[in-house]
């Protein structure tokens, strides 16, 4: 049931992207916002409360229904599931942007691919050359790729698998419901929300966020990172994540930005013209400049991941009913 929710989940995703801006993203912000001004205190623990009111509500909520749903029937917890999975995935989220900048690219439109880069980084790209063009959208694609799809698989599969192998029963029964997809969601929605992004007036009550997050993210990061390796050039993925990715200011991102980049054989990281200067950052990945087909190679590592993991699924499905 797992494989089959996450393939009606990213074709629905596919023809009817969520907008990441408004409705349910919206709203979910603006509770975020609601619980930081009543419980920002300016201390930690304050922040451990806070992170507590915003994300096992929903937690719960997402369980809970497709517990109650299950006693009805299967299906309307399946359909519960594939409904859960729809609002926690986007794939269409960093795909249309990243498919955006490579059309533009690709005819030449250098100005229009800067402008389109710069909502999708948050950030300036305006004096970005076209090699650094390509750069930076490949790094947003193959963070994207992890957080709005891998992550969310890895803890909608694990989280079952951990839990509601071991527990039999009804209480089983509620611990293998869509609740891991949405956990790493809102981990994500908060370490940025108050940790990255959250200013001076957040550091101390956004620090567990941030710490929270990295916790739930440890074993996805190292799952994609794994999966980029096996679907692209593995000794090469391997030796830039063993021997580049602690020296990136994230080392986690570090490891998905320097397998993907060894895997389809690219360097990213390095010198980016902004602000009226040059920025300099670690080497990641091996061989040549960013260009237009590494662009290209990019979206193809990803499907082929995307594809790897889904036949896994497939299998540990098949080794379950076997069992």
């Amino acid at each position: 049931m797992a494989l089959l929710s996450l393939v009606v989940a990213l074709l629905l995703e596919q023809f009817r992207p969520m907008n990441p801006s408004g409705g349910v993203f919206a709203a979910y912000g603006r509770y975020a916002d609601a619980v930081a001004r009543n419980f920002n205190a300016g201390k930690r623990q304050h922040g451990v409360l806070g992170w507590l009111m915003a994300v096992l509500p929903w937690v719960v909520l997402a369980n809970l229904g497709f517990y109650l749903l299950h006693e009805v029937n299967v299906l309307l917890a399946w359909a519960w599931t594939v409904g859960v999975l729809y609002l926690t995935m986007g794939f269409r989220q960093f795909s249309h942007a990243f498919s955006a900048v490579l059309e533009a690219l690709r005819a030449g439109r250098f100005d229009e691919a800067r402008a389109l880069l710069s909502p999708w980084r948050q950030d300036a790209a305006d004096e970005f050359t076209q090699s650094e063009i390509a750069k930076i959208s490949i790094e947003q694609g193959l963070m994207g790729a992890h957080g709005h799809v891998f992550g969310v698989i890895a803890w909608f599969v694990f989280l079952p698998a951990v839990f509601g192998s071991l527990v039999p029963g009804p209480l089983g029964t509620l611990l293998s419901g869509p609740a891991g997809a949405v956990l790493y969601r809102l981990s994500t929605v908060l370490g940025e929300r108050w940790g990255a992004g959250g200013g001076d007036a957040l550091a101390a009550f956004g620090s567990f966020a941030r710490d929270a997050f990295r916790v739930l993210d440890w074993l996805p990061t190292r799952l994609t990172a794994l999966s980029f390796a096996i679907v692209g050039d593995f000794e090469d993925a391997v030796y830039c994540w063993r021997s580049q990715a602690a020296g990136w200011l994230d080392p986690q991102a570090g490891i998905i930005l320097a397998s993907g980049a060894g895997a389809i054989g690219v360097r990213l990281g390095e010198t980016l013209h902004a602000h009226g200067t040059v920025s300099f950052r670690p080497e990641l990945g091996l061989g040549e400049e960013a260009s237009l087909e590494h662009m290209q190679s990019a979206v193809g590592l990803i499907w082929r991941s995307l594809v790897l993991w889904l036949l896994l699924i497939g299998l540990m499905t098949i080794a379950s009913w076997v069992g």
